[in-house]
C-alpha cells in the first residue's frame, strides 16, 4: 500500500535545490547557457535557496560546485539500486554525521556536515541525505529527466498522480506544439 507522497520540508527544499542547481547547466537551463558562469550567479542561487554555511566566494569553489552539479546530474540517469551506491559514497566521502539543528528561521532539520565544510561537499551530503528519504520511500521515479527531446533538464514530480513529464512549462508547451504540428500533417 502506498501512502500519499510526503517528504519532510527540508528534504523537499533540498530536492528543489538539486533540480535548480542541475538545471543551471548548459542544455538544461532556460537560456541554453551555463546559468552559474561566475561566483555572483552562484551566490544568487545560494541566496535564493537560503543556503547556510561557509562560502569562499572564489573561482575554486565555483569549479568544485560545477563538478558537483555534474555528479548530481548523473544521479538522474541511475536506477534506484544504482543510486544507493552513489548516495552511500557521497555520505562516506563527506564524513557525514547527521544531526538536528535550527538556524536562521528554519525549524529543526538535518545537517550532516559542519557549517565550515567546503560548499560543494555540503551540497553533496545534503542532497545525499534528501535522496535517502526518496530511496527509502520508494519514490525514486519522482526524480526524472525532462522528456523534451532537446532538453537535458531534470525535474522533481511531487504531483499526486506522478505524471509530470517536462522540467518546465516552456518544454511542455514546445513539445505539445510539435505534436500538434505533426498531427496537422
Amino acid at each position: 500500500m502506498r501512502f500519499e507522497l510526503r517528504f519532510a520540508p527540508d528534504t523537499e527544499e533540498t530536492l528543489a535545490f538539486l533540480v535548480a542547481l542541475v538545471n543551471t547547466a548548459p542544455g538544461a537551463s532556460r537560456s541554453g547557457e551555463d546559468e552559474v558562469p561566475g561566483v555572483p550567479e552562484l551566490m544568487a542561487l545560494l541566496d535564493e535557496f537560503r543556503y547556510s554555511g561557509r562560502r569562499d566566494r572564489d573561482d575554486a569553489e565555483l569549479a568544485q560546485v560545477k563538478r558537483t552539479r555534474s555528479r548530481l546530474r548523473h544521479m538522474f540517469d541511475l536506477d534506484r539500486d544504482e543510486a544507493v551506491t552513489e548516495v552511500n559514497t557521497m555520505l562516506r566521502d563527506g564524513r557525514a554525521l547527521p544531526f538536528l539543528t535550527r538556524h536562521d528561521d528554519f525549524d529543526w532539520h538535518l545537517h550532516a556536515t559542519e557549517p565550515g565544510a567546503p560548499l560543494a561537499e555540503r551540497m553533496r551530503v545534503e542532497v545525499a541525505l534528501a535522496l535517502v528519504d526518496v530511496i527509502r520511500g520508494d519514490e525514486w521515479d519522482r526524480l526524472r529527466v525532462c522528456e523534451a527531446h532537446d532538453c537535458d533538464g531534470v525535474l522533481l514530480d511531487l504531483s499526486r498522480n506522478g505524471a509530470k513529464r517536462y522540467c518546465s512549462v516552456r518544454c511542455g508547451n514546445r513539445m505539445n506544439m510539435i505534436a500538434y504540428r505533426r498531427r496537422l500533417g
